[in-house]
């Protein structure tokens, strides 16, 4: 069964003794927290290392739908941070897995990447151009205007319009690209509709997230460099929250919002003290 469509009860342990130690587990971003461009970030490595040694559970949480599991995982390996698939959790798979419960076999006009396409494919999704049941928009440096006018066209014929999330723009080496949500305010705006987002700080893939883990909302511990996704989607989802200032996140950047984290530190590598 998806693990979106599990009623929230199958997933909850039987009550701890007192002596019992809590379990903690953690969704952790990566741009920004464990690299940035293409540099590790120090004592990023460490950290995901010693999780691994306390077989400690974690995921890596990301609004990148570029990538698939596999692309992910040897960027990382090749920073010298080795994980495996199970590791790694996208936004692309949370749309995937949202749109397959949704309508099963389904069908999909796609602006993206392999990533997404791989992720669609991987649940039963196909892709359409005639007539899908959506028209699902992720990352792509191929867009052009186009592949927007086709989308426009479907999107008022009645396919429904998905993002993959809602990121204006991307980090890249030298400075920022237009993001997913450059290419979605696009089309709300011509089309006059809505795009549901299904990428941090959706709800949506924050839940899907910790049921990977198998964790209880308590034991769960959200990572990141961005207050707008990382921060704001743990607190909605009652986690305990970490930013990092070693991304998009600087100290005086905090008095902008009108939440703040549990805990604030420079980089990963300060939060290894709490593994024990």
């Amino acid at each position: 069964m998806d693990a979106s469509a599990e009623p929230e009860s199958t997933i909850l342990t039987s009550p701890m003794n007192k002596d019992e130690k809590k379990e903690i587990g953690y969704l952790i971003d990566m741009d920004g927290v464990i690299y940035k461009g293409n540099k590790l970030i120090p004592g990023s490595d460490l950290f995901v290392q010693i999780l691994l040694e306390k077989q400690i559970p974690f995921l890596f949480v990301t609004n990148n739908s570029q990538w698939s599991r596999c692309d992910v995982v040897l960027k990382l390996a090749n920073l010298g941070v080795d994980v495996e698939i199970k590791h790694i959790f996208t936004c692309a798979i949370s749309t995937a897995r949202f749109l397959a419960n949704q309508k099963p076999s389904g069908s999909a006009y796609v602006i993206g990447d392999a990533g997404l396409l791989t992720a669609l494919h991987d649940h039963g999704y196909a892709i359409n151009e005639t007539n899908p049941d959506y028209v699902v928009v992720g990352e792509g440096r191929l867009i052009n205007f186009e592949v927007l006018e086709k989308a426009l066209k479907l999107i008022m014929q009645g396919a429904k319009l998905i993002a993959t999330n809602l990121d204006p723009n991307c980090p890249v080496d030298g400075g920022i690209r237009p993001g997913c949500g450059s290419i979605v305010a696009f089309l709300e705006t011509a089309s006059n509709r809505k795009a549901l987002s299904l990428g941090k700080p959706s709800p949506i893939m924050m839940r899907m997230a910790r049921k990977e883990l198998d964790l209880r909302t308590e034991e769960v511990t959200m990572i990141g460099d961005t207050m707008d996704t990382d921060i704001l989607g743990g607190l909605q989802m009652g986690y305990r929250t970490v930013l990092v200032y070693s991304g998009s996140t600087q100290p005086q950047d905090l008095d902008e919002y009108p939440y703040a984290p549990s805990l604030a530190v420079p980089a990963l590598g300060d939060l290894i003290s709490e593994l024990g």
